[in-house]
């Protein structure tokens, strides 16, 4: 049958939904510029108002079954719309559905802007309490007092921040969607104040968690960088000393500790507050389609005068992106190191059996085909241009753990290695070939150690497991 709403074509409606996405895009606080976007009580208003035109049109539509075949038709379009590679991410899950609630929607979006300023969570407030009291005004002589009742009417023993834990009222502060639906039970009629204090009890409990969690991370951060060695190092090292006690040189000890020294600076790196919102970042990014990250990628060196440290940043957004996604293996893998005594140059050449194919690696070329990593491991090969002087600016772990073994940019990347432990080149990164030493506690040694510890030393993990 089609499309039958006698109001409305299809075809205008679609395009009031692409003015409303616009809308929406704009309550996450920025334009597409990326400049910030400001909202005032009145535009607040105006984004409310196209909320309830669509929730009047869909809930009308689905108030019979006459209209089911519009509702499906409506939904196919959506469905082509959101296919587009440029559609924003952030709103692939509109449909008819949430059109409907077309107001919490709003609501939503409006208070997770991020930042969440004060002069924005005023004008939002601001412009509720006006809905609610302009709507109370219809029915109500005294719309103040009305409003102040219906305010009264939400449970007033659950406070917002509980003084003692321990009692079943923690639950709800844990789980606040629960306690929000007993609000919700006792309040009479839907208003916008109570979706607000819903949203914004939401945002809250996020932000609670989001700041235990950074303070966990401090914590783990502080004790790894004052941490001395680890029990299983010191038996490692117990052990070289029972066995070979005649042999053991104050040499032996420096490898020792410039080991322990590499894994502490490179945790430290992977555990930074910086690093872990980097990589937060370049998992959303990275998650959409190609033709989008692209876009934002290319937007960050839009200008002619980009530094080389803005060229770097991008760099290490790339490699951290395609990382992401298995960060928590890489984190367990490089905590699970310890101490083994293997000279540099046997380290490098079992990097190179890595790469003949005659030993297995860290990476699975399976799985990192079948994901993202592949194009980004594109964009960044071709965004290097072989200058693989731009890794040696970033975290040499990072670039270790982020190069598949199988890729034409390892293969450049000990290429190049191999050039410095060679030539006199390396005097620009170490003295060791000046001064007729191996390298074995300078640059060169410490970016060999890393694609050791992530190529060689991981090889026996097994590459499907879950990163999660």
């Amino acid at each position: 049958m089609g499309w039958n709403y006698p109001d409305v074509s299809l075809e205008d409606l679609m395009r009031l939904i692409k003015g409303f996405m616009d809308i929406l895009i704009l309550t996450s606080g920025y334009q597409s510029s990326g400049r910030i976007a400001y909202w005032d009580v009145q535009n607040i208003k105006r984004a409310f108002q196209w909320g309830f035109f669509f929730e009047k049109v869909f809930r009308y539509l689905g108030s019979s079954d006459v209209y089911e075949d519009s509702i499906r038709e409506l939904d196919t379009a959506l469905s082509e719309m959101k296919s587009n590679a440029s559609f924003p991410q952030g709103l692939a899950h509109i449909s008819s559905v949430t059109l409907a609630n077309a107001q919490d929607f709003v609501s939503e979006h409006l208070i997770n802007t991020l930042p969440l300023k004060v002069e924005h969570l005023r004008a939002f407030l601001t412009t509720v309490v006006e809905m609610d009291l302009d709507e109370l005004s219809q029915a109500e002589d005294d719309c103040l007092t009305a409003y102040l009742n219906k305010l009264g009417l939400q449970d007033a023993s659950h406070p917002l921040v509980p003084k003692k834990m321990g009692s079943s009222k923690d639950l709800d502060m844990l789980c606040p969607d629960i306690a929000l639906n007993k609000v919700v039970k006792k309040s009479t009629g839907d208003y916008f104040t109570k979706y607000t204090v819903k949203t914004l009890l939401k945002r809250w409990s996020a932000m609670s968690c989001l700041s235990t969690v950074e303070t966990g991370l401090h914590i783990l951060f502080n004790c790894v960088k004052c941490m001395n060695w680890s029990e299983s190092d010191i038996t490692s090292l117990e052990g070289l000393q029972e066995n070979d006690k005649a042999q053991r040189s104050a040499e032996q000890l420096v490898d020792f500790i410039t080991w322990n020294q590499w894994k502490s600076n490179h945790l430290l790196y992977f555990l930074d507050r910086r690093t872990v919102r980097l990589v937060s970042g370049a998992s959303m990014i990275f998650s959409a389609p190609k033709i989008q990250w692209v876009n934002v990628i290319e937007g960050l060196n839009v200008r002619e005068e980009s530094s080389d440290a803005d060229i770097s940043e991008t760099i290490e957004l790339l490699l951290l992106g395609s990382v992401a996604h298995r960060w928590n293996r890489l984190l367990e893998h490089l905590m699970s190191v310890s101490y083994y005594s293997l000279p540099i140059s046997e380290q490098y050449h079992q990097v190179l059996n890595v790469l003949s194919g005659s030993c297995q690696s860290f990476h699975s070329k399976t799985e990192v085909m079948s994901s993202e990593e592949n194009n980004i491991l594109e964009y960044l090969t071709q965004l290097l241009g072989g200058q693989l002087d731009r890794l040696w600016k970033l975290s040499p772990a990072l670039a270790a753990a982020a190069i598949p073994s199988w890729s034409a940019l390892f293969r450049l990347y000990l290429s190049k290695l191999q050039t410095l432990m060679n030539t006199e080149l390396s005097v620009r990164c170490c003295n060791c070939s000046q001064e007729g030493k191996e390298h074995s506690d300078c640059v060169i040694a410490e970016r060999i150690w890393c694609f050791y510890i992530f190529h060689v030393w991981g090889s026996h993990l097994n590459p499907g497991a879950s990163s999660a």
